[in-house]
């Protein structure tokens, strides 16, 4: 289960930095509505992957 959640992590950054690469309405400081809901996806698992990790270390 831990390699699905970083590959769901990982899959999830990619598509919002291609998201993020090619969309003119995306910025550093604003996002589109999908770009905002790749970003939203993107930063909750990359949370839960690192939580995990956090877990595992104590």
């Amino acid at each position: 289960m831990p390699e699905d959640l970083y590959d769901r992590y990982q899959v999830a950054s990619t598509a919002h930095r291609q998201h993020h690469a090619t969309c003119t309405a995306c910025t550093d400081t604003s996002r589109c509505q999908q770009g905002q809901r790749l970003f939203e996806s993107f930063t909750r698992l990359q949370d839960a992957y690192l939580n995990r990790q956090r877990s595992k270390r104590r």
